[in-house]
Formats: structure tokens, sequence, C-alpha cells
């Protein structure tokens, strides 16, 4: 069987920055373990399958895979979805340059707004499916700061605690009090297989409430080991978890609060994520995350066909 795929950069206006997404179109019917297969073939931070919508009002069946893990939402798959599937809409379902996709993921219906120039769509903004969950960090500084490599007066700086925080995959967000103490970080397995392997938030995300450069708000960094991903260049569920950690900080009773986030620069893939979070009666309301792709390859790949009857 012959399967063709594309690729795009995600949270980038360039190829060869962002984060690289695989796009395998009308393959949503494979059994899971060959798209787990697949997965790994392609070696991406995420490859995502595509069918009919199996939920009503929904665009498209999206399914995620890392080269280890099914997951049920990220960030960067689904703007980078969003995009391809834009592409391809008929006129009319385009309205004063903006479409609305709904994409039928694991977690549920992940609405995207569309933006389109000169007929081409341009930026997507995702609304995460799951409102924020916060839980208090477990572990001290010391312990964090010798999971990441830095000195413990790097960790936690005044203002910025320690949190678990997911808005439909959990992250581990860490701040640190400057730019070199983000660039210095290295994850260590050990250190990190001995606190959080298995746990409910095994992703690290690395924070500093300043950047690099000028459009940017606050510069990141993730590792996520326990899903086949030793470091990522962008990172759309954490930025919607950065949302919601940093919404609470604010504690604003009522707008909308905004940052933009740089990742990947260590990695030599900038990337650039803009997030918006909803405040209504003191609390979280809404998450928004969203970004630029570009197409980038497209290709076949060749399978079994023994393989998909597995």
């Amino acid at each position: 069987m012959r399967l063709p795929y594309h690729t795009l950069d995600v949270f980038t206006r360039e190829a060869f920055g962002g984060n690289q997404l695989g796009v395998f179109p009308d393959t949503a019917h494979l059994p899971t373990a060959l798209m787990q297969h697949i997965a790994g073939e392609m070696n991406l931070s995420e490859t995502v399958f595509l069918g009919p919508p199996e939920r009503a009002g929904a665009t498209a069946r999206v399914r995620i895979f890392t080269p280890k893990v099914e997951i049920p939402f990220a960030g960067h798959p689904t703007v980078g979805t969003a995009l391809f599937l834009a592409a391809r809409l008929q006129p009319s379902a385009i309205v004063r340059d903006h479409a609305r996709l709904v994409l039928d993921e694991n977690i549920g219906l992940v609405p995207v707004d569309v933006r389109f120039e000169g007929g081409r769509p341009v930026f997507a903004q995702l609304t995460t499916a799951q409102l924020p969950e916060h839980r208090p960090s477990p572990h001290s500084a010391t312990e964090l700061a010798a999971m990441i490599g830095v000195e413990a007066a790097d960790v936690c700086p005044e203002g910025f605690p320690a949190q678990l925080v997911s808005c439909g995959l959990p992250y581990y967000i860490v701040p640190v009090r400057s730019l070199d103490a983000v660039r210095r970080a290295r994850l260590d397995s050990g250190v990190w297989g001995r606190l959080l392997e298995g746990t409910w938030a095994h992703h690290v995300y690395v924070i500093c409430m300043d950047a690099e450069g000028a459009e940017a708000d606050v510069h990141v960094r993730m590792f996520a080991p326990g899903s086949g991903v030793p470091e990522d260049p962008a990172t759309g569920s954490a930025a919607a978890a950065l949302g919601g950690y940093l919404a609470a900080l604010d504690g604003r009773h009522t707008g909308t609060l905004k940052w933009v986030a740089e990742q990947g620069i260590e990695m030599g893939r900038p990337s650039l994520l803009h997030i918006e979070a909803d405040r209504t009666g003191g609390t979280t309301t809404a998450i928004r995350v969203g970004g630029h792709a570009v197409a980038v390859s497209e290709g076949v790949m060749t399978v079994p066909d023994a393989a998909t009857r597995a």
C-alpha cells in the first residue's frame, strides 16, 4: 500500500523553522498499531492521520501520534492540520478572509479559526477543548534545578512557582530567572526518571519571562523524553498550559490577556506561538493558541500490505 503524505513547518513563517508535522490524509481508518509504526518511521514530534469526522459538527477526524505514543491533543498538529485542510476548502467556506474548522480529536472537538491573505490560509488559532487544570509542584527547587541542569537559585524566581498545568496535555512548568539559565538547561534523564517518569505531568516546560526577540514576551523550552521527543522546537499544547498559568498569576477579574512565546531557538528552529487567555468573573474562561505554518514537502510511504491487517 502506498500512502501519500505531506509535511509542514508549524509556528513559523519560513521553511526549516518551527516544528515539523507529518500529515497523512484519508488514513484514520488504519489500525492504531500501524499508525504508531508510521509515526515512528517519520520520527517527527508529531504525525497526524486524517479521516471523515466521527462527531457531529466536525470538519475532520484527527489522530495524533508522537514517535512513541498516541496523544489526545497537541497544538502544532492542530494548527498545522487546520491550515492544511483550509488550503483545500471551497471558496464558499471562506467569509471575509476567515474560516472556522472543527477538528475531531481524541480530547473532543477543537475549534480552529483560520485567517486568509490573498486567498491563502496563513494563520490558525485554536481554542482548547479543556480549560486549565492546575496542580501544585510536589518537588523542591533543588530537585527541579538538578533535573534541568541549573543552580537552585536559577529556579522559581519570586512570584513564579513551579506548577503542573494541563489544557488537555499536562506539563510541568519550571520557571527560571534568566535567559542564561534557560539556555543552559539540559535535562538529566536519570533525575527526570526518578522524579517524573510515569507521572501525570512528565513533560518538562522551562520558561523565562524574558525573550530574545522583539516580538516575544517569554522564552520557553520543552523536553518530553517520555513521548520520544528529547526536545521540541514548538509546543502549542504547552503554550496553552502557559496561558492558563500566566492568567492565574495575573489574577485579573475580567479581560483578555495576550503573550507571544518564542521556542526552538536553541535547536536552530525558531518558533513563535501566540497565546490568549480570557478572564471572566476572576476565572480563566478560554485559552487560545495560534501561529503560522508553511508547506514543505510531499511524498509517498510504501507500507507492506500485511501491516495494514495487523
